[in-house]
């Protein structure tokens, strides 16, 4: 298990690191590592870098089952691209039979923890018992949520994973620029039903 002192010395020495040299760092530390994503935007640039040291490794994939047609088309293209080594995840209710006895519930409803804990939580933790990673690649950038203005680029989850962010102090338009020079997609059209503003926090993080 990673110290504190541990990692406060591993985020103030990186801070300034390549994307590829902080996965490699990570990897370093263990090699028994995932990437996780929803294709959210900017989630090809994560992809890509994670992949591109170390490929064929595991992507989680945990589709709540309420992605845009666009972002389904954009994840089969990304995973077409990379040739991803993706393990899908997926509620163990469909859609269909969730929106005839819940929908999608405001966030203020009794019923959006549950919601959330069908479409989102459970998919994740049964991925995480499955493939026990001890290092965990995400895509969080600071200034999204107060929350991940407070983590840093490694950070413990609350399951005791190390959490990298290689792109944690990347703005959009450095993202562009990643994106346009590795010839990678991104795609808008995204939708989370679990989080009314994009500035929520969504439970996997926090």
């Amino acid at each position: 298990m990673i110290t504190q002192d541990q990692l406060k010395e591993l985020n103030l020495q990186f801070k300034e690191a390549k994307p590829s040299e902080i996965i490699k760092k990570a990897l370093e530390l263990s090699s028994e590592a995932v990437v996780t994503t929803n294709f959210r935007p900017y989630e090809a640039a994560i992809l890509h870098a994670v992949n591109s040291v170390k490929p064929n490794i595991s992507v989680v994939w945990c589709d709540t089952g309420y992605n845009t047609p666009q972002t389904y088309r954009h994840a089969n293209q990304v995973i077409e691209d990379l040739k991803l080594n993706v393990h899908l995840y997926v509620p163990k209710q469909t859609a269909a039979h969730r929106d005839v006895v819940m929908g999608i519930p405001s966030i203020d409803a009794p019923e959006h923890k549950l919601f959330t804990e069908q479409v989102k939580l459970e998919p994740f933790k049964r991925a995480m018992e499955e493939h026990k990673p001890k290092v965990w690649f995400t895509n969080l950038r600071q200034g999204q949520t107060a929350f991940r203005d407070s983590i840093g680029i490694f950070s413990v989850s609350k399951d005791g994973i190390l959490k990298v962010s290689p792109f944690y102090y990347w703005s959009d338009t450095d993202l562009d620029t990643y994106l346009e020079e590795n010839k990678l997609p991104n795609e808008f059209k995204y939708f989370d039903p679990t989080k009314a503003l994009e500035n929520r926090e969504c439970g996997l993080h926090a």
